[in-house]
């Protein structure tokens, strides 16, 4: 039986990293994106094609660039036909005071995180609705819903925009490619080991003082919730944005 496909953006370290380990491990041939982190996307492609013997695609883009995206989208359509799966994960943020914010911040957060999303979920869904099938999941936050910070203020717009996209796009997909979101809160990913680190170990016990589990999520928590959306069995969920934060 032919591999269904997946394509993770952002996907070299961090929750992307984690989704494609989670969906190889589950069967799924995948494509592994990044911008700049080219020697840990090739040891992530080494590690998956060692351990599951899936089929691994590593491809370079810029998703604010259109025509890079448009250039990703056809490799792999030229490599496997088809792409079943679409993670929308790829984003930057900066942390800065209000009164230190630039247009350029704005612009360039919006364009990675917002309207990257939007290109790439626009180049794929052309080839899920020829099929009349598939799945994209969008990687939120819940910044983007009862979190509020000035200091990290054009990612939580960023992403508060991808839950209203997601919701546009499940309409405008409709019947054919389920689309959803997930919101995830603190996660315990390689940046904030370091910044934990970096402060003396305070960072992450403060923090899950806030959450209900008490403790930060790990990055496989939230894969296996992309994974689900991808799935059969969440067939009948569409353009919900479901927040995986540990009660916080």
């Amino acid at each position: 039986m032919e591999r269904k496909v997946v394509l993770v953006t952002g996907s070299s370290h961090g929750i992307g990293k984690g989704c494609i380990l989670e969906f190889a491990k589950n069967g799924y041939d995948v494509v592994i994106n990044y911008n700049h982190s080219l020697d840990d996307a090739y040891q992530l492609k080494e590690f998956v094609e060692k351990e599951y013997k899936v089929k691994t695609l590593v491809v370079q883009c810029d998703i604010s660039c259109e025509d890079e995206v448009n250039d990703m989208v056809k490799t792999i359509i030229s490599e496997f036909g088809h792409i079943d799966v679409l993670v929308n994960n790829a984003a930057i943020e900066e942390c800065s005071e209000f009164q230190n914010k630039t247009k350029a911040s704005f612009q360039r957060i919006l364009g990675t995180n917002l309207i990257g999303t939007f290109l790439v979920s626009k180049e794929v869904s052309k080839y899920m609705l020829d099929k009349k099938s598939g799945r994209i999941i969008n990687i939120s936050s819940n910044n983007s819903l009862n979190k509020y910070d000035p200091s990290t203020l054009e990612y939580d717009c960023s992403k508060a925009g991808i839950n209203i996209l997601t919701k546009n796009m499940a309409k405008e997909f409709a019947p054919y490619i389920n689309v959803n979101a997930v919101a995830p809160g603190w996660v315990l990913t390689e940046k904030n080991e370091e910044l934990d680190k970096e402060l003396s170990g305070c960072f992450v016990s403060s923090e899950s003082e806030n959450i209900l589990l008490k403790r930060f999520a790990k990055v496989e928590e939230i894969a296996k919730v992309v994974l689900f959306l991808a799935s059969e069995d969440s067939s009948y969920i569409n353009g919900e944005v479901i927040v995986v934060d540990g009660g916080c």
